[in-house]
């Protein structure tokens, strides 16, 4: 098959899971087709079977923003006509299941019938897409699609009591690749932990979704009992309320802000805890990377959350914003060998449930049956 994929090309979950799609597609001899205005994070080494198609903008001093949904619809045409895709996969409903059915319009003139899948990841529904400014294109966008997916229950639930939906919702969730966190690599607990310290970490975009203010004071509670070092890794606009935070709870210098990383399971390998209290969480792939690692997780009970760490077996879930639950589950953890144990293996055991090879013959199936329609 020739699949088209669409996604934010940065580090966050939706670009992540379209891209790893992509690439096992390619693996199996598919071959997969990344259009975007940016490399993808993740497709940073040349590939058999995959190919990067940029959309590129053109500066004009009457547009105060570039159109990028008009750039990003036409670049989708010259691909399915010259790479003739079987199918166009778009990852973030906005705004690439509009630009898509923009695209397949254009191409319906020609003769050409391209169907579209589109995966819902989260905000795209919970967050912008609910925005009155945006609503009626996203829930026309939505129904336009020949097939609508998303990546939990929770966030199935969401799109249909914030929307008109007409399509059935497939939920198929997000994946990690076991083979990823099997491979052995140095542990980097001594750069991190030099006097042995826990670890606790958080990885994120930084948005005050995330609530890492939340991290930063429950570490703080944490440090009075334990010693602990925190990792926060990614970047943000809350990155300096964090930092200011961790100065004014006399943290700071247990405070490791390592940046954008891209190999991050060389960090989980070394993590004790990781913390994930959002506000709103359609899925969850950090804490499932983590767990993967064998990583008790501590997260809010918000969206598909539970779906993915369940309360007591891979780790504990709070209200969003209980700092002293939150403490007291890792102070219960760091507390005893036994508990972190057995929340290790059990971590793990679920994060294989998620991997690949389970998860993607679901998509395939769905291009199939799509492309024979």
């Amino acid at each position: 098959m020739n699949i088209g994929i669409v996604c934010y090309p940065t580090f966050g979950g939706s670009g992540v899971i379209a891209t790893e799609l992509g690439k096992y597609f390619a693996s199996k001899g598919h071959n997969a087709h990344f259009i975007t205005y940016d490399q993808p994070v993740r497709l940073n080494t040349v590939q058999p079977n995959t190919f990067y198609h940029e959309v590129s903008m053109h500066d004009y001093p009457l547009f105060h923003y570039q159109p990028y949904e008009l750039a990003l619809s036409s670049k989708m045409v010259q691909v399915i006509r010259k790479w003739k895709l079987d199918v166009l996969h778009v990852h973030y409903a906005i705004p690439h299941a509009y630009a898509a059915f923009m695209a397949k319009k254009i191409l319906a003139e020609e003769g050409i019938d391209i169907p579209v899948i589109t995966t819902l990841h989260g905000t795209d529904i919970t967050l912008v897409g609910k925005n009155p400014i945006y609503r009626d294109a996203v829930n026309f966008s939505i129904n336009s699609s020949d097939i609508v997916t998303s990546v939990s229950e929770s966030l199935k639930s969401d799109t249909k009591s914030f929307f008109d939906i007409k399509k059935e919702i497939e939920v198929i969730p997000n994946f990690i690749d076991k083979r990823l966190y099997e491979t052995p690599k140095e542990c980097l607990r001594r750069q991190f932990a030099p006097e042995g310290e826990r670890i606790i970490t958080h990885i994120s975009n930084f948005r005050p979704v995330k609530r890492l203010r939340d991290i930063v004071r429950v570490f703080a509670e944490v440090r009075k009992h334990v010693k602990a070092r925190l990792l926060l890794v990614g970047d943000g606009p809350e990155k300096e309320h964090a930092r200011l935070l961790a100065g004014e709870l006399n943290v700071y210098d247990d405070v490791i802000f390592t940046g954008k990383v891209l190999d991050i399971d060389r960090i989980l390998r070394c993590t004790d805890v990781f913390m994930l209290p959002s506000e709103k969480e359609s899925f969850g792939l950090s804490a499932l990377e983590a767990m993967a690692c064998g990583v008790p997780v501590i997260s809010s009970n918000t969206g598909g959350l539970p779906e993915v760490n369940i309360h007591g077996v891979t780790g504990y879930t709070t209200d969003v914003g209980d700092i002293d639950g939150m403490v007291s589950h890792i102070l219960d953890i760091f507390s005893s060998p036994a508990l972190e144990e057995t929340l290790r293996v059990a971590a793990k055991k679920r994060s294989l449930l998620f991997d690949i090879v389970n998860v993607a013959p679901h998509y395939e199936a769905l291009y199939i049956r799509v492309i024979k329609k």
